[in-house]
């Protein structure tokens, strides 16, 4: 089935041009994008083409446009609009791409489901690789998010937390407006247009997009394992990603049904005595509640130690190129012969 259109209209030919580019590169976006930097030329195309999705200029914005059988209109603006485009929903034109995106998919979330005719005709099945390990400093989120960086150069990725304390904030010294407690809540509520949701909290992290993890570890622990099932398959069903990193924290209801889920399961461990009997336990319990098949089908592995960096800055390629990097490469590598 084809993409819906998303048209952007702005008669400042570069801007129009460079958000252009900027949306041709996001792979999660489910529309077919369009741009226009005349009126005329938007109006003519609009009427041959059903357009589900319109952003466009304050002053690019007339009456033959608002008659145009349009599924949604926002209004690209420099910090006002006119008195008539009030009705309209309107979002600030000079700030970052991302954050446009993210609020123009807020607006259209607001009203719209995201519908199979939306989502791209082509796509490959999407992968779930869940990374979990029952012992503790043995660098599982590293390990994950690695991972992700280096499947998201060959396909569309999303990296999703799923740990009661993530740090990403702390981390990145940055505060999300939206997180995955917010998403959480709108799958409890069982609502339409999850992936709608999901686009307007989306961050990107290198070559990869991510859902800002939640910060209270009640929205982790509080969440049905048939909550994550759902919004697992509302990402798999209508979303563009071909793969999804899931780390996996134990605050997780059901976490072995989350685990089976999964197309693959790397779990990080460590070689000390007291490591090897904590999973030797974790083993036991698999087969006793008869997920010996999941059990079969996990791969352990040791971790090369990272170096600590002295400013304590972070740096996502530093993963991507170090020790660990090339030891997930050659893990992927590998299962590829």
């Amino acid at each position: 089935m084809k993409k819906q259109i998303f048209a952007v209209c702005d008669l400042e030919a570069e801007y129009a041009r460079n958000f252009m580019d900027y949306l041709n590169q996001k792979k999660n976006i489910p529309f077919e994008i369009q741009a226009f930097t005349n009126v005329s030329s938007f109006v003519a195309y609009a009427k041959e083409n059903p357009v589900e999705l319109l952003l466009i200029s304050a002053e690019a914005m007339c009456r033959e446009v608002g008659e145009l059988d349009i599924g949604k209109i926002v209004i690209l603006t420099e910090g006002s609009k006119p008195e008539e485009l009030d009705k309209y929903a309107d979002v600030y034109k000079y700030q970052a791409s991302s954050d446009i995106v993210r609020e123009v998919m807020a607006c259209y979330g607001a009203e719209k489901a995201v519908l199979p005719a939306q989502m791209p005709a082509l796509k490959k099945t999407t992968e779930l690789f869940g990374i979990y390990s029952p012992l503790g400093f043995c660098g599982q989120t590293s390990f994950a998010l690695a991972l992700a960086q280096i499947l998201g150069r060959e396909k569309p990725v999303l990296y999703l937390n799923m740990e009661e304390y993530s740090g990403f904030e702390e981390l990145f010294e940055k505060e999300y407006p939206y997180t995955l407690s917010d998403l959480l809540y709108f799958v409890r509520q069982e609502q339409a247009g999850i992936t709608v949701k999901m686009n307007s909290m989306i961050q990107s992290m290198g070559s990869v997009d991510f859902i800002p993890p939640v910060q209270s570890p009640e929205d982790i622990r509080g969440t049905r394992w048939q909550d994550w099932e759902r919004l697992l398959q509302e990402i798999i069903l209508h979303s563009s990603y071909e793969a999804v990193v899931l780390d996996v924290g134990d605050g997780i209801e059901e976490v072995f049904q989350i685990l089976d889920l999964c197309t693959k399961v790397y779990m990080p461990v460590r070689d000390d005595r007291i490591s090897k009997c904590k999973l030797e336990q974790f083993e036991k319990l698999l087969r006793l509640r008869d997920y010996s098949q999941l059990l079969a089908g996990i791969e352990t592995v040791v971790l090369p130690i990272l170096s600590q960096n002295t400013d304590n800055s972070f740096w996502i390629e530093e993963l991507v190129w170090s020790e660990l990097g090339d030891f997930v490469r050659e893990l992927l590598e590998k299962e590829k012969l």
